[in-house]
């Protein structure tokens, strides 16, 4: 399968966006599962440790995630069963699934462990992160799949009916006024 950079682009287009989403919602999600855990201040604590600041460049590698996450989704999204969402929701969860043992590594080696909560063990904080990857996946698949549709064959447009104020018109011309030819072989009209 050979790679197309439009198709990536975009793909790391609704990565980034359907990144941006999840980092906009987390003060509300927080809330809602009562827990601490936050994507971009992980991120941002990697490179501040315990000091503030982090919530710029959080951000910012959070973003950066989801783009290269979606560039790489777009290239595999056409081999995918399923509609669009659940394709995106179903790579994202299994990316969740695949990582959070390295919740552990987090704990224990993090630049700025001691400012965050615990991931270990934490399942308020799992299905917290459950929540986040399945609102991901469903904006990154419907996105993606909306910048990358396919154009519309120019040729079936040729064959198209043309919308016409004659009255009696059957509809068995093409566009350039002349007969439909495989519309005449079909119909066996004489």
């Amino acid at each position: 399968m050979a790679i197309d950079p439009r198709r990536t682009l975009r793909g790391a287009l609704a990565g980034g966006v359907a990144a941006g989403l999840w980092a906009l919602q987390q003060p509300l999600d927080k809330r809602l599962f009562r827990s601490r855990y936050d994507d971009v201040e992980l991120l941002g604590r990697f490179v501040t440790g315990e000091r503030d600041g982090w919530r710029a460049p959080g951000a910012a590698m959070h973003v950066a995630n989801g783009a290269l996450f979606g560039a790489v989704y777009a290239q595999v999204a056409p081999l995918l069963p399923g509609p669009p969402a659940a394709r995106g929701a179903q790579t994202a969860l299994f990316e969740h699934l695949a990582l959070w043992p390295a919740g552990r590594l987090s704990d224990r080696f993090h630049p700025g462990r001691a400012a965050l909560p615990r991931l270990t063990g934490d399942r308020r904080a799992f299905w917290l992160a459950v929540w986040r990857h399945a609102l991901f996946g469903v904006v990154l698949g419907e996105l993606e799949a909306r910048l990358n549709r396919p154009p519309a064959d120019p040729a079936a447009a040729d064959d198209a009916a043309p919308e016409s104020s004659v009255p009696g018109f059957d509809g068995d011309a093409a566009r350039n006024g002349h007969g439909n030819i495989e519309r005449a072989i079909i119909s066996g009209d004489d």
